[in-house]
Order: structure tokens, then sequence, then C-alpha cells
């Protein structure tokens, strides 16, 4: 199985969840402002990075973790999910793809960090906002990624696109947040 967390840069919501699916960062307790800075690619991508697919690592049951930047774009997604339809249908390609939109979890001390540290470039004054908005949304990271690993359980289909908007049930399977 493969996992992907999307957002819309890709580089801070994405990559806290890929680094807590794959236990570098807790699960347990809200991580330190050196551990968020010390995730990777995190406040480091930039918009020509928006599309890039980008290997995190394989979890404890052998799936692999990929984090993507969406940019302003609603149908890199779509795109990709007829993509793999078409290869599974097709070509016999095998392996079940979930997509997880992190983007429900960015709060508004993140979206004015990440405006600031990468469109305007001040990370000086970017990063502050980020490392506290990320310590804040923690435990909402998490819970996504819980039912990211729960919902990819029941895997039927080829792919799973989780929206993870809050009391919504986006897909079969998929259970509220």
């Amino acid at each position: 199985m493969i996992f992907i967390y999307n957002c819309y840069a890709g580089t801070h919501s994405s990559s806290l969840a890929s680094a807590v699916h794959l236990k570098k960062l807790p699960s347990d307790r809200i991580p330190t402002k050196e551990e968020i800075l010390g995730t990777d690619y995190f406040d480091r991508l930039k918009s020509s990075d928006f599309g890039r697919i980008i290997f995190r690592g394989i979890d404890d049951d052998g799936n692999k973790v990929f984090t993507m930047g969406r940019g302003p774009s609603k149908l890199v997604v779509p795109s990709l999910v007829n993509l793999i339809n078409i290869l599974c249908n097709d070509y016999d390609f095998k392996e079940k793809i979930v997509f997880s939109n992190m983007s429900p979890s960015v709060n508004l001390a993140m979206s004015i960090g990440g405006f600031v540290s990468r469109r305007l470039g001040l990370r000086s004054i970017g990063t502050p906002f980020l490392v506290f908005g990320a310590k804040q949304t923690h435990k909402r990271i998490v819970d996504i990624v819980n039912n990211t690993k729960e919902s990819a359980k029941n895997l039927n289909e080829h792919v799973l696109v989780l929206l993870n908007k809050k009391g919504m049930n986006t897909n079969s399977g998929q259970k509220p947040l």
C-alpha cells in the first residue's frame, strides 16, 4: 500500500503527518520546536515543488509513505486517481493508494507562517508562527493520520481519497473525524 499525504505546499502539515505516520514525531505528546523544525522538508519546499511526490519512508507494516503539495489546483488528486485507475484496470497495477488531505489540519498560525516564510521569504518571522501552529494542531494531525491508517485497512478499491473534513464521511469506509 502507498500513502500520500497532501496539502497546499506539501511542506508543513503533510511533512508533519508523514513524520507522525513513520513515528519520527510523537503521537502521544506535542513535539518540541526542535522536533518540528527537524522534520524532513518542513518549511523547505518551494512552489516549484508543487505536484512532486516525495518519498518519506516505509512504515512498520511495509507501506510506502509519500507527501505532495497540490498547489492551487484542485485537479491534481483527481487526475492522479484517474491515472491510477487506468493503470490498475488496463495494465495490471496492483498497489492500493490512499490520498489523505492534510489541509483541514492547517490553522491560522500555520497559514500566516507559511505565507510569510515561503511566499515572502521571511523565515525568521514565519517560522515562529509555523511552530506555534504546528503545536496547536498536532492532535488533529495525529487524529487524521490514525484515521488514514484505519481507513486503509478496509480498502477494497484501488484508490481511497480522504478529505478529512470534520464530521464528513467522504468515502465508503472512512470514519467521520
